[in-house]
């Protein structure tokens, strides 16, 4: 029979195998602070897959909808629209961020403070059709990081 600590022990190790083996980073990942009564907001990051992958879905408790969208300029207008999936190839960072590719917290459920956090579950699709999720915590802040934050990267 295990004891559990040996079980503790077993299932750490396996922690570490796991986050290891899986293929998404996420780094300088942010999300927009708003003002009591506003209902939209947008989070930002940079993804970077080992291989190549699709972000197929997001979501957050803190709103009723979310959504990635994309903007982008059609001849002098700029237009934005939900985007169902974003490619991610392999090696090549995909940055989300105003003007871009971004997420849209819509029907907030509560003010997004500044240097508070808010959960966002990320849903991938591998290039075999294997869908795996990875929860985040995005500081909220007025504007992106800085050119020289280095901060730790996420994996996922």
């Amino acid at each position: 029979m295990m004891s559990f600590k040996n079980l503790a022990a077993l299932l750490a190790a396996f922690t570490v195998l796991a986050a290891q083996a899986q293929s998404v980073e996420v780094r300088e990942a942010w999300a927009r602070v708003t003002v009591q009564g506003q209902k939209v907001s947008g989070a930002f990051m940079k993804l970077t897959a080992k291989e190549n992958t699709r972000l197929v879905g997001v979501s957050s408790p803190v709103a009723g909808i979310t959504e990635v969208h994309e903007m982008k300029m059609d001849g002098d207008i700029m237009r934005m629209r939900a985007a169902p999936d974003v490619e991610l190839p392999a090696g090549r960072t995909v940055e989300f961020k105003p003007g871009g590719y971004h997420v849209m917290l819509m029907d907030l459920k509560t003010a997004l403070r500044k240097d508070s956090t808010i959960p966002l579950t990320l849903v991938f699709k591998n290039a075999k059709g294997v869908e795996s999720k990875l929860q985040v915590q995005l500081p909220v802040r007025t504007a992106a990081p800085g050119a020289d934050a280095h901060g730790a990267g996420m994996k996922h």
